[in-house]
């Protein structure tokens, strides 16, 4: 079977690109061939960037890339905004495009909210119609679209892959943060993950737990959400504790990124929206003790397997880190469930099985 990808890919700097890179090398081992049709800057094995995501022809030069290999499927990678102006409408010709030609299209869509704007809901609805099947992350994301669209029987749940890793037991060592309880925020910074929330409320915690540590770890897209960046390091400078907040920032080539991540005894995603988060799969990967805000996405994986704690103020964002940093029984109680979870569901091998078995269903019956 060969597979032609439609997708952001490494080196861009996007959480779909490297969505796609985890899942592509896992399907690798399953398929004959897969071919990736993306954005300029991408680079890799069978990768072919041949467009700009605001390009008017953008359908056409993506149809006419991948039509060349003659694929058995096609998995397009659904953010909005990486398909044209309008929401990204271009995805709408470029799927009929397949369809015309007789190839069977997956779409996996990356971003559902519990409501719908008017022109999210007419690209969704577009997708959902002419689609051969189309992937959601969560169960609430399925009930979303029932709910706001319409029910429909070509959607299935797929979970965002984790990888398979080994905890970095000297990973503080390294950052010379042994002896320290670690506090983490980690990824792209922009508002809508409220790193400010935690920056604002770590010197209480501080007072309270004198040897924790607040560590904060990224930077901003190129070219997005600098002036937030530059608030951050603002709270930062001025903050009363700044003395226990460590700053690094950059883009971390993959070991950096882990050992930063082991160094954390807590991770909070104080987050005000959002649909999935590639970096929650990090922190996964390795077991950390995750406090969140009560957002969906969050709620549905923190009240069924114990991944960690919901908050919905200030108080309890500070009340429940400390109880994490403080009892190291319930770390560890929270670290193995979040392991056993990962190991039986979510591991990348998993996921690829999981959507090639979907592949296979979906060519069986044409």
């Amino acid at each position: 079977m060969k597979i032609g990808f439609v997708s952001t890919y490494p080196p861009i700097e996007c959480g779909i690109a490297t969505y796609s890179e985890y899942l592509i090398k896992e399907l690798e081992k399953l398929v004959d061939a897969i071919y990736t049709v993306s954005e300029y800057g991408a680079s890799g094995k069978n990768v072919y960037p041949v467009y700009n995501s605001q390009d008017p022809d953008l359908a056409h030069k993506i149809f006419s890339t991948m039509i060349k290999f003659h694929p058995d499927i096609v998995h397009i990678q659904h953010e909005f905004g990486l398909y044209g102006p309008h929401r990204g409408v271009n995805i709408i010709p470029l799927i009929y495009k397949f369809k015309l030609s007789r190839i069977p299209v997956v779409v996996t869509l990356h971003t559902i909210y519990d409501e719908f704007s008017f022109e999210n809901k007419v690209i969704v609805e577009a997708i959902l119609r002419i689609s051969d099947a189309v992937i959601v992350h969560e169960d609430y994301q399925k009930e979303s679209i029932f709910k706001n669209i319409g029910k429909f029987k070509n959607i299935y749940v797929v979970p965002h892959g984790v990888r398979e890793v080994e905890f970095i037991k000297d990973a503080k060592e390294k950052l010379n943060l042994e002896g320290k309880k670690v506090i983490l925020l980690m990824g792209f910074f922009r508002p809508g993950k409220n790193f400010e929330q935690i920056i604002r409320i770590f010197p209480r915690i501080n007072k309270k737990i004198p040897d924790s540590m607040l560590l904060i770890a990224g930077d901003a897209r190129l070219g997005e959400h600098s002036d937030y960046m530059d608030t951050l390091v603002k709270l930062i400078n001025e903050s009363e504790a700044r003395d226990s907040i460590m700053f690094i920032r950059g883009k971390f080539s993959q070991d950096r990124y882990d050992e930063i991540v082991c160094c954390a005894d807590t991770a909070p995603l104080p987050y005000k929206i959002t649909a999935q988060s590639g970096v929650m799969a990090h922190f996964l990967a390795f077991g950390i003790p995750l406090v969140t805000s009560d957002l969906t996405v969050f709620k549905e994986k923190i009240k069924k397997f114990n991944f960690g704690l919901i908050c919905r103020t200030d108080e309890e964002f500070i009340e429940n880190i400390i109880n994490i940093l403080k009892d190291c029984n319930l770390r560890r109680k929270i670290s193995s469930s979040i392991k056993d979870y990962v190991d039986n569901n979510l591991l990348w091998k998993i996921i690829a099985e999981k959507t090639f078995k979907l592949y296979k269903n979906i060519t069986d019956m044409q």
